[in-house]
């Protein structure tokens, strides 16, 4: 398979998010505004696995926080499903890097935090926590302290959280970025393995060309500040699992995607986006 730009957008009809022509400038106190994004337009399809990749501070989170709604959208705009983005909504649920944790409430009580107030019966909420802590594999930790838990253990539960609200696009930022190498390539498989059970739809933020070639099925490429889309990198594979990672397949995308990257914040910090 070789690395290619997607040429035509998806149709409407199979897009579960449509960016259309945004850009977005953070504007400080004091000081001059900071544009972040320009003119990105993006189509992300229903049940798809979509990863940001880009120099540091090109605008993959922002872009992520736009779709969340967390970030008013002040040029062109974003739909989901066939609704225009104007704030956040359960229908998108957002997994941070640093777990975001109640420290007071057990896994149990934070992954039942979520649907308190949904109006779901207490047995009904019970039975849909239990569920997803048993996705994410946390069977017999329900009644343990973020505190006593480990790093990767602390992201399950976030997710088991998130999940328990039944988004139908799961907004995740960088989200194995604090923790280990090892337990980083295990929640990567975890993550791959949650995805394929539910088929939610998946915004993923990451640095690492590696991790988001492994576990998209695209990787959007982003250029230095303001960001734009480069080039979106087709990475599905006829077989997914640990071991794509070293074949001649993989490294040839990686080696790609990483030059392009690379180049791009080379240039970036020689002025060409002063």
């Amino acid at each position: 398979m070789d690395s290619k730009v997607m040429q035509q957008p998806l149709s409407v009809n199979a897009a579960a998010i449509s960016v259309e022509s945004v850009s977005h400038s953070y504007r400080p106190p004091t000081g001059k505004p900071v544009q972040a994004l320009e003119q990105i337009s993006l189509d992300i399809g229903q049940k798809e696995f979509v990863a940001l990749l880009g120099p540091s501070g090109c605008g993959k989170s922002t872009l992520l926080y736009l779709i969340g709604g967390f970030l008013p959208i002040e040029t062109g705009r974003i739909v989901v499903g066939s609704q225009p983005v104007t704030g956040p909504g359960p229908d998108r649920g957002i997994v941070f890097q640093h777990f975001a944790l109640f420290p007071w409430k057990t896994v149990l009580g934070n992954v039942l935090y979520g649907l308190e107030n949904t109006g779901v019966p207490r047995q009904e909420r019970l039975e849909r926590a239990q569920h997803y802590i048993d996705l994410v594999q946390l069977s017999g930790f329900e009644n343990s302290y973020p505190s006593q838990l480990s790093g990767g253990m602390k992201q399950r539960a976030a997710i088991a959280r998130t999940l328990a609200i039944a988004p139908n696009i799961l907004l995740m930022d960088e989200p194995f970025g604090a923790l280990d190498a090892q337990t980083r390539s295990i929640m990567q498989e975890e993550l791959l393995s949650i995805w394929q059970k539910t088929k939610t739809t998946i915004v993923f933020v990451t640095h690492d060309v590696r991790e988001a070639v492994y576990v998209a099925e695209r990787v959007v490429l982003m250029s230095a500040r303001p960001g734009r889309v480069m080039e979106i990198v087709d990475t599905r594979f006829s077989e997914r699992g640990a071991e794509i990672m070293d074949t001649p397949e993989f490294n040839k995308i990686s080696r790609h995607i990483w030059e392009r990257v690379r180049d791009e914040a080379m240039l970036a910090q020689m002025g060409r986006h002063q």
